[in-house]
């Protein structure tokens, strides 16, 4: 199966730009695309200082949606959206005032990733942060998601004029124009060797073990496109201050090149916690079973508890979408009973529920899921732009433009509608288009 690969370098023009990303490209470029994936065959999208986060998402989105393994090789700096305080990546009409509107919120790229199977992701990043990012991520570490290995650096505030190298890329580059890709966290050990003048300050990221992540859930990624367009497709399962990826830690860097600070490790499974959750909640650590040798007569016990993401994931893969509802359903009764319907744990199998009525192809049962999303979100106290409920609006809006039955959109519309009144998202013009195509269906 071939791979696909993605290389993204992005940074603002003018004073505003840290690093030089574009400066990447040309030696990334001459690496054979086969060496830049690691499979036998692979597609190479390249994204040289690009404009729009528009344009961005949607080919990351369809490099998610490929099948087999992706790597996503990503240079930039980030800054934090003056409301939200959150990362974003910036592109190239950024400017500190525009951030919101202007660069690609960093939750778009985990959660455009987070439905790949286990195993099959990784991001090799080389990135810069302003002053304000930087400090901000000390205390929030940068979550990719629970399925996405990744490695490379962060590099804080460099105080010099002029941008900063991408050196970390460019070693990467430089290596594998040798012809060879090792194993990835082979190579980004060579990569920190060759600059261990700049690891120190860094925060240098590479998963704590090489184990595959748990699936949350590993079901097919739905293809592109359809829909009326507005808003990414992400999940409202966002959690800030999460891991740097699945099983991964960040550690401050030492003069010997490998992290020798604290780990930040990984903690309670998201799945259905035994306990309340708490904001921000990360993955178990797995121990590798091949890094022990258990003799015959006394194995290991083994923990008996099974994972229900990789029972709806096999439901799924399987053509059982009812079943893999079921199983959904239940969990997400139980955490009803326990910490409330509106509880982040119920909230999280609400979302499931309506990523797998999509898988399912019933789009106005996946639509009604995020409108009930967003309005348990609102009805909560979250704010109209929070992330979550920014997410449910746009999945319902997507979901929405794909409903085949006329009769059926019209009997959602007055709703959605409603919704977008309340939560317009980041694009202008959501509300003015479900009117738009409320009128048309009218005429129908």
């Amino acid at each position: 199966m071939p791979g696909t690969v993605l290389l993204l370098a992005a940074s603002p023009l003018g004073r505003g730009r840290l690093v030089d990303a574009a400066a990447v490209l040309p030696v990334l470029a001459a690496v054979a695309p086969t060496v830049l994936s690691g499979t036998d065959t692979a597609n190479v999208v390249e994204l040289a200082d690009p404009v729009e986060p528009q344009g961005v998402l949607t080919r990351l989105r369809a490099a998610a949606a490929a099948p087999g393994p992706l790597t996503v090789y990503l240079t930039g700096q980030l800054h934090l959206d003056r409301r939200q305080r959150l990362p974003h990546l910036a592109l190239a009409r950024t400017t500190p005032a525009t951030v919101r509107y202007t660069a690609v919120p960093w939750h778009w790229i985990r959660e455009e990733l987070r439905l790949r199977a286990p195993g099959q992701t990784a991001l090799v990043v080389d990135l810069h942060a302003d002053p304000e990012v930087w400090r901000h991520l000390h205390e929030h570490p940068l979550d990719c998601g629970r399925t996405t290995a990744v490695y490379g650096r962060i590099a804080p505030p460099h105080g010099r004029r002029g941008p900063a190298e991408p050196s970390y890329m460019k070693t990467v580059a430089t290596l594998l124009r040798s012809g060879h890709r090792p194993a990835l966290d082979d190579l980004h050990q060579q990569a920190l060797a060759r600059i261990p003048e700049e690891t120190p300050a860094n925060i240098l990221l590479a998963p704590v073990t090489a184990v595959a992540p748990q699936p949350y859930p590993a079901i097919p990624h739905p293809a592109p496109g359809g829909g009326p367009g507005f808003g990414p497709a992400v999940g409202a399962q966002q959690t800030y201050g999460g891991p740097v990826g699945a099983g991964a830690g960040v550690s401050a860097g030492t003069s010997a090149g490998v992290g020798a600070g604290a780990v930040v490790a990984p903690d309670a499974p998201l799945d259905i916690p035994r306990q309340p959750a708490p904001p921000a909640l990360e993955d178990p650590v797995l121990e590798d079973p091949a890094s022990e040798d258990p003799a015959p007569e006394d194995p290991a016990p083994e923990d008996p508890a099974p994972d229900p993401h990789a029972a709806i994931s096999t439901a799924v893969q399987a053509g059982r979408h009812e079943e893999a509802d079921a199983i959904a359903a239940r969990h997400q009764e139980a955490a009803a009973d326990e910490h409330g319907p509106a509880s982040e744990d119920a909230l999280h199998w609400a979302e499931v529920r309506a990523d797998l009525a999509m898988f399912a192809g019933d789009a106005a049962r996946s639509c009604q899921g995020w409108m009930e999303i967003a309005g348990h979100r609102l009805a909560a106290g979250q704010e109209a732009d929070a992330p979550a409920v920014e997410a449910a609006a746009d999945r319902a809006h997507h979901q929405w433009g794909r409903i085949g039955e006329p009769a059926r959109a019209r009997e959602l519309g007055p709703a959605l509608a409603e919704l977008r009144a309340r939560v317009p998202g980041r694009r202008r013009g959501a509300l003015a288009d479900v009117r738009r195509q409320l009128q048309e269906l009218q005429e129908i």
